[in-house]
């Protein structure tokens, strides 16, 4: 299971609930600088607008490729490592809104992951040190260290010992 706070909610679903749950302002200045750095081609700029107006925790030597979609309204529970490259149009969730319930969790992505193109992370999930998403990848589920997962649903194809051997390198 995914490590996420769980909020129950009554009458209408829990979107209609949701300027209880983050206010229209923020929401309204993280969809302004996410459009702003969807669409720059300038990585720096991108990690200088998503730490300095978003409050995300991005490493030295990060890239987010063109178009990557962080979570609009709880984006400062993101959290990525230093030099990995999140993959084009991928999309970050801290949140999820449900019938009954909202949910809200951290996401952490490790230093030098690989997040391939077009792949959905939701919220609660942790993803590894070296670990490589493939892309169209639906991560629902914590991906370990060195590992090589992919698919939807996400399956894990490699372990970090599997992934050594492939590569020529001495398991540890």
């Amino acid at each position: 299971m995914r490590k996420t706070d769980r909020h129950p909610v009554s009458g209408a679903n829990s979107l209609w609930h949701v300027y209880k749950t983050v206010p229209f302002l923020k929401v309204m200045k993280n969809f302004i600088v996410i459009q702003i750095a969807r669409y720059t081609p300038f990585l720096g700029m991108k990690n200088w607008l998503y730490r300095t107006f978003l409050n995300m925790n991005i490493g030295k030597q990060t890239s987010f490729a063109l178009m990557v979609m962080p979570d609009i309204m709880f984006p400062e529970k993101i959290t990525v490592g230093k030099n990995s490259i999140i993959g084009y149009n991928t999309t970050i969730l801290s949140h999820e809104y449900l019938i009954h319930e909202y949910r809200i969790g951290n996401v952490k992505i490790g230093d030098e992951v690989m997040i391939g193109a077009n792949t959905t992370i939701l919220p609660g999930v942790t993803i590894g040190n070296g670990a490589v998403v493939s892309a169209g990848t639906l991560v629902h589920k914590d991906v370990p260290a060195g590992a090589f997962a992919g698919g939807n649903p996400m399956k894990l194809i490699y372990t970090a010992k599997e992934m050594k051997e492939r590569m020529g390198k001495p398991a540890d």
